[in-house]
């Protein structure tokens, strides 16, 4: 399963320090709701640096857009390529960004824009490739395509139900209880035609590993409470 890596701050110049306000202006507010006053406020920059590095709202959205798919990309290369699924340290910094790139994704892809079109397009592409790696039976270019767009846009929908998720669940802490029962369960949910059995066993003995690790799950929250 691919949930979102952490977005790092070892890049400090005031491009990265803006593209890093924007990510989160844009998760809380959308497009519309965010000002580039405000990313810049963030960022601690000028709104003129903001125009000069990338001229409008709109190019700065498109930035974060790339950089989101570029951390994406990168995951499912550790992830299938170099074997990291059932990786502790790759656990734990996916799910320390899941919550923010989550809430970017579902903004960004909600906003009914062109952009919003191309961004999940990139996705489903991306998952073509995923899929036609890890998957058993059939490789036929329209089954497999079909079964990436569904796949995306149910992963993704995660993300738009999380916060009810979290209720029924209830998750104290995404990181430590809401983010591996998450996983287990859509694990629990695949086929062997979605995921080798042997990586989705890989992942489960990660997992198992990385709750050994952050401690036993606190129990349920009570109605009322925060995560």
């Amino acid at each position: 399963m691919l949930i979102m890596r952490s977005v790092t701050s070892e890049d400090l110049t005031a491009r990265a320090r803006i593209r890093d306000a924007a990510l989160g202006q844009f998760a809380e507010r959308g497009l519309k709701g965010a000002t580039l006053r405000e990313i810049a406020a963030e960022a601690g920059v000028t709104p003129g640096l903001v125009q000069h590095h990338y001229g409008s709202k709109e190019g700065l959205r498109a930035a974060c857009d790339a950089y989101v798919l570029d951390i994406i990309r990168q995951q499912a290369t550790e992830l299938v390529d170099e074997r990291r699924v059932g990786d502790e340290t790759f656990i734990t910094s996916a799910y320390a960004g899941g919550p923010l790139l989550t809430r970017y994704l579902v903004r960004a892809l909600l906003d009914g824009s062109p952009a919003s079109n191309e961004l999940f397009d990139e996705i489903v592409r991306l998952t073509e490739a995923y899929l036609s790696g890890l998957a058993t039976g059939t490789h036929e270019p329209a089954e497999v395509r079909a079964r990436a767009a569904v796949f995306a846009a149910m992963k993704l929908g995660l993300g738009v139900f999380q916060e009810h998720l979290v209720r029924v669940l209830g998750v104290r802490d995404l990181a430590r209880d809401g983010y591996p029962r998450i996983v287990r369960a859509t694990l629990d949910l695949l086929s062997d035609q979605a995921v080798d059995p042997a990586l989705a066993a890989e992942a489960r003995a990660g997992l198992d590993r990385y709750q050994g690790s952050t401690g036993k799950a606190e129990s349920p929250r009570q109605p009322g409470g925060t995560i």
